[in-house]
């Protein structure tokens, strides 16, 4: 085997480059996995590639393989796919899953990795952390059957929990956002699409993914008395003003945030592996290829970063193939 890898790093702020890194030799209990694609999460890592991770939050944040720390040098990411190339043989040519960073190959314990179901391809497989986070939301927010629902802010996570709330019998779904290119992906999808000044209001609950404050603001307008806003956005080191003012108390509104990091408490006996695996089940849907809108060469990630951290390339999950 090779005994060393490429992996991409953050440098500094806005700087990417690729670094050559060493391998060791796998121990009983871990494989050797050859990547064969990975997803740039547009928003969470092009925060971490602009350096707007607050200090405060700086061990919160650290994904499960990082290695460096914030902000810089880093090597920062969690969605890999590849093939097991050594460890026990029930793994062995199997395509897994990983919360790994861009790397080439990389060893990790076998715990460490999930298998992807046969209905999957390892090229949709990369929106699976994506989607584990979709249904941790869901499992926060518990809708109900026939329940009015909006999504706020059409990126990768709000996506991913339209397309899962579209499975609930009865619902109304509504992604909303100010990119009218958002529409198709809603299509694809099967749920409806607005612009935010055309949304459609008394909401039961709705699902707010924009990351900004304009998005929450609209959010909490869309509900209906005692509705609730369950915020997924991670803002970083930005403040954020809401108006907690005006209707906000006499219409009782509810908002509740949540995080994939920890397991829904309304769901706490099932565990990570179990909910990630869940993930991978609800994947083989084909619907959710209309999440990878962009894909570029491992080796292009130094020019493709700025380019994705900038708006430039207006990708929701941007994928990563690497050489075979």
């Amino acid at each position: 085997m090779s005994r060393t890898a490429r992996a991409f790093w953050l440098d500094s702020p806005g700087r990417g480059v690729i670094r050559d890194v060493d391998l060791p030799e796998p121990a009983a209990d871990q494989v050797l996995v050859r990547s064969l694609y990975s997803g740039v999460s547009r928003g969470t890592e092009t925060l971490v590639f602009r350096g707007g991770v607050p200090e405060s939050q700086h061990e919160v944040m650290r994904a499960p393989f990082q290695e460096g720390d914030f902000p810089g040098p880093v090597k920062y990411g969690y969605l890999s796919v590849g093939e097991v190339e050594r460890g026990p043989a029930e793994l062995v040519g199997r395509t897994v899953f990983c919360l790994y960073p861009h790397q080439t190959r990389y060893v990790v314990p076998v715990t460490a990795v999930t298998p992807v179901p046969d209905s999957v391809p390892a090229a949709r497989a990369v929106l699976a952390g994506t989607v584990e986070t979709a249904v941790n939301a869901l499992w926060d927010a518990a809708p109900l059957v026939g329940d009015r629902i909006a999504v706020v802010g059409g990126g990768m996570v709000g996506c991913s929990v339209a397309a899962l709330l579209a499975r609930f019998p009865g619902v109304r779904v509504q992604v909303v956002d100010a990119d009218p290119g958002r529409a198709a992906v809603a299509a694809a999808l099967r749920v409806g699409f607005a612009a935010p000044g055309d949304a459609l209001g008394d909401c039961d609950l709705v699902v707010h993914a924009s990351a900004t404050e304009q998005g929450l603001a609209r959010a909490l307008e869309l509900l209906r008395p005692e509705g609730t806003v369950l915020e997924l956005s991670w803002y970083g080191d930005r403040a954020v003003a809401l108006p907690l003012g005006e209707a906000f108390h006499s219409r009782r509104l509810v908002i509740r945030s949540s995080q994939v990091g920890t397991v829904s408490p309304a769901r706490a006996h099932r565990g990570y592996g179990e909910r990630l695996a869940l993930a991978l089940d609800l994947l083989a849907d084909p619907a959710l290829d209309a999440l990878v809108t962009g894909e570029s060469a491992f080796d292009e990630l130094p020019e493709v970063l700025p380019r994705l951290a900038s708006g430039e390339l207006p990708a929701l999950c941007h994928r990563v193939r690497y050489p075979v």
